[in-house]
């Protein structure tokens, strides 16, 4: 590891002396940018990721200083995939430079790809917001570039994030449109259940005790897809809506249990229905006050 440091260490020496001497403009920056490139990658063998990250930045400036703005633009994504062991906000402000020249030069996917990658940043520091805000702008840049299937993986993520922060009709949205692109294609069909299930949840979430609305929106997921009433996610949101309209906490409480058994339900879908549980057992004490 030493070893390579030290060489790292010399390379960079030698390319910040190319910089700083004269010489042709461009041979110059060309010159420097190859040894910035041999230190960056022994730093990286040493797994001085920090020392390797401020390595490729300074490869970046290079390629900038010659107009080599795609070149320039992975630099930043390499700085960004060191970055990213250490140091999240680093690796995020390298991926918004990559981005930038990117989108300049008309490099619309690998955009979508670096915005993903920041969205993922966000999501692992649980900073949901900012999540979907680059989550959003990767699924526009797939959709323009045709890129359907990671659009819609960007778009699920940023229902599942919205209902967490409780803006449910966002998601319902989400989950319904992409269950009514998925009845086009026959290799996605089997997935519609599922995002109508989510879509029921959030309605539930949404409703807060109004078994009409889920009833209205088991009417439309009957229409969008025939096959919906003969599936266990169907029975799972019509039980209920049963208990809510009972405003029968235990007949609520079987009806994820029951379910649960078959498939089990993962934290999301459990975090979602626990506050739909919670609001029905406080309209349940409530009425118990009242009588």
């Amino acid at each position: 590891m030493s070893d390579q440091i030290a060489r790292a260490e010399d390379y960079e020496k030698k390319a910040e002396k190319k910089l700083s001497g004269w010489g042709i403009f461009s041979s110059k920056y060309e010159d420097a940018a190859d040894l910035f490139d041999k230190a960056a990658n022994s730093f990286k063998l040493a797994k001085s990721w920090d020392q390797a990250g401020s390595t490729y930045i300074k490869l970046a400036n290079c390629h900038l200083k010659m107009d080599s703005k795609h070149e320039a633009a992975s630099a930043y994504a390499n700085a960004a995939n060191c970055y990213k062991k250490t140091n999240s906000k680093e690796s995020i402000s390298c991926l918004e430079q990559a981005v930038n020249l990117f989108l300049e030069i008309g490099r619309l996917s690998m955009s979508a790809r670096y915005y993903k990658d920041i969205a993922e940043l966000y999501e692992a520091e649980h900073n949901f917001e900012q999540a979907i805000v680059y989550y959003e702008r990767a699924a526009d840049l797939f959709q323009s570039e045709e890129v359907t299937t990671s659009a819609n993986q960007c778009r699920q993520k940023i229902a599942q994030f919205a209902a967490q922060l409780e803006d449910y009709q966002k998601s319902i949205e989400i989950y319904e449109d992409i269950a009514r692109q998925s009845m086009n294609t026959n290799l996605l069909k089997y997935g519609v259940r599922g995002h109508l299930l989510n879509a029921g949840i959030c309605q539930l979430c949404k409703g807060k005790g109004d078994a009409v609305a889920i009833n209205n929106a088991l009417e439309r997921y009957q229409d969008l897809d025939p096959t919906f009433s003969g599936t266990r996610e169907y029975k799972l949101l019509a039980d209920l809506a049963d208990a809510i309209d009972q405003e029968d906490v235990a007949k609520f409480t079987d009806a994820v249990k029951e379910f649960d058994s078959m498939t089990q339900l993962d934290a999301w879908k459990t975090t979602l229905l626990l506050r739909v549980k919670e609001a029905l057992k406080a309209k349940e004490l409530e009425d118990d006050d009242l009588t």
